[in-house]
């Protein structure tokens, strides 16, 4: 590991980390030459032991041996700054005193992610990076064995997605799906039913469907605003819906994910 000392905020060393506010990322598409931002030293171990390479590490003084036991010794600069630059470069408090510019990796197939899977969570279009993180989290800690997000759902490996999942964007096998007909009939040839989460007439109650879960389930989540799309619902086995109470119609997606997982995977 290489440490480097930089002192100045316009240090041309540190434009990967330039002006990383939520505001400016949303800006900007943050995977532009393949690379993506991983954020606190719990964080980046968790990358690097799922075998993501660090392009690069800005870190403050009090981290700086953090980094090298996560380093190991590989040959990355490891950029060493004092908070106020860290805070001038990246436009935020960098409370976590770690931050570094990973390779993007090469997303594997749906086929192979869901070789081995009998639980799978699908994220259709959600727009917010937050809920995808907790989406993660929840199928990490919940019992799904793989994630698949729609073509234009948000990044699981942006900076505040992967923050949010506490690094565990890195621990669920994932990957992108193609476009809802291809997707469906791929995933139906390898034996999993679509159960749609989403308020309908038809739907049967989450318990209901545990009940008698099918071997291979793959539970479709929709986005924020407007649900499951009118294709997710068309090629959807079931309609499976979440009992409420209260005169509350529907949970925050990730939350609505978090009970149906725990329901699928007693």
């Amino acid at each position: 590991m290489e440490l480097v000392h930089v002192d100045t905020a316009d240090d041309p060393r540190l434009d990967d980390y330039r002006s990383l506010t939520e505001v400016a990322l949303r800006r900007v598409v943050e995977p532009a030459g393949g690379l993506y931002i991983a954020e606190s030293a719990k964080v980046i171990a968790r990358a690097c032991a799922a075998g993501h390479r660090p392009r690069s590490v800005m870190v403050q003084q009090r981290r700086v041996d953090e980094i090298r036991t996560i380093l190991d010794g590989a040959p990355v600069p490891v950029y060493v700054v004092p908070d106020d630059v860290a805070e001038s470069v990246t436009g935020f408090a960098v409370h976590r005193g770690a931050i570094a510019s990973m390779h993007r990796p090469v997303l594997p197939s749906v086929s192979e992610v869901v070789k081995d899977a009998s639980l799978v969570l699908i994220l259709d279009d959600l727009a917010d990076h937050t809920n995808v993180g907790a989406a993660f989290r929840a199928a990490a800690g919940l019992g799904a064995d793989a994630v698949l997000v729609s073509p234009r759902c948000s990044d699981p490996l942006y900076r505040r997605s992967v923050r949010v999942s506490m690094g565990t964007v890195f621990q669920v096998p994932w990957t992108r799906l193609g476009e809802w007909d291809a997707a469906a009939e791929e995933l139906h040839a390898a034996g999993f039913e679509l159960a749609a989460l989403a308020l309908s007439d038809g739907a049967v109650t989450l318990d209901a469907y545990a009940a008698d879960r099918p071997p291979r389930v793959a539970l479709v989540m929709g986005s924020e605003g407007h649900g499951l799309s009118e294709r997710a619902l068309e090629v959807a086995d079931a309609v499976v819906t979440i009992p409420m109470r209260g005169g509350v119609d529907s949970l925050n997606v990730a939350s609505a994910a978090a009970v149906a997982l725990w329901a699928l995977s007693r």
